[in-house]
């Protein structure tokens, strides 16, 4: 009896020792597990992997900006050439017709200029052959102007004026006016209190003007 109590005894002990060997297996055989999985996972390649990228990085980098412009040019779609003589005939029409426009121009400036000297001309001509009109109206007496002659006079001088006046000419008013050298030419000078200072006392010969410009000059006498 006392032996097969023993041989049991054994037996569980042994059991017991078995079952600690499998429990501390398992738990290193965890460990061990635990441990490869904290182990982080690089993503970077191989050496010659990384090699090779940072050489295609570097040879991008390194085309020069002239080659891609090219490359750029090659590409591009070229001009139709009938279009680039269209354009050149087109400005060389525009220009044509500006130079044209200012040729004209300048030839009615000068033709007006010619045209305001010509007339000019004329006038002064014409000019004393009406102060001739008005001296010999001057001298005829008061019992003569209504005869024939005299109101025939009178009737030509006036058409004559009218006719002058429509062409653009007319006198320059001077008697009682201020003195201003650019109408008026002072011969002499009086002392009339009546009057105020330069004031146009008399005119010796009229003047007149062909529109904007003077042809002669009022030949007057100036007070004070």
């Amino acid at each position: 009896m006392k032996d097969e109590e023993l041989k049991k005894e054994d037996e569980a002990l042994k059991a017991e020792q078995a079952g600690g060997k499998d429990q501390a297996s398992e738990t290193g055989e965890a460990k061990e597990t635990e441990a490869s999985n904290d182990i982080p996972e690089t993503q970077e390649g191989t050496p010659d992997e990384t090699e090779e990228t940072e050489e295609t990085e570097e040879s991008t980098e390194q085309v020069p900006a002239g080659e891609k412009e090219e490359k750029k040019g090659f590409f591009k779609k070229k001009k139709d050439p009938r279009d680039e003589k269209i354009e050149e005939l087109t400005d060389r029409v525009k220009r044509q017709m500006a130079e044209f426009e200012n040729f004209r121009k300048r030839t009615d400036k000068e033709k007006s200029a010619m045209y305001e000297m010509g007339a000019k001309d004329i006038i002064e001509r014409i000019l004393p052959v009406i102060d001739n009109f008005e001296r010999g109206l001057a001298t005829v007496p008061e019992d003569a102007k209504e005869t024939p002659l005299a109101e025939g006079m009178e009737k030509i001088y006036k058409q004559f004026r009218k006719t002058l006046e429509e062409a653009g000419v007319k006198a320059i008013e001077a008697v009682g006016q201020e003195f201003d050298p650019n109408y008026h030419n002072a011969v002499m000078h009086v002392d009339d209190d009546s009057l105020g200072e330069n004031i146009v006392a008399e005119e010796l010969q009229k003047g007149y003007m062909y529109r904007d410009s003077v042809v002669r000059h009022s030949m007057v006498k100036v007070a004070n």
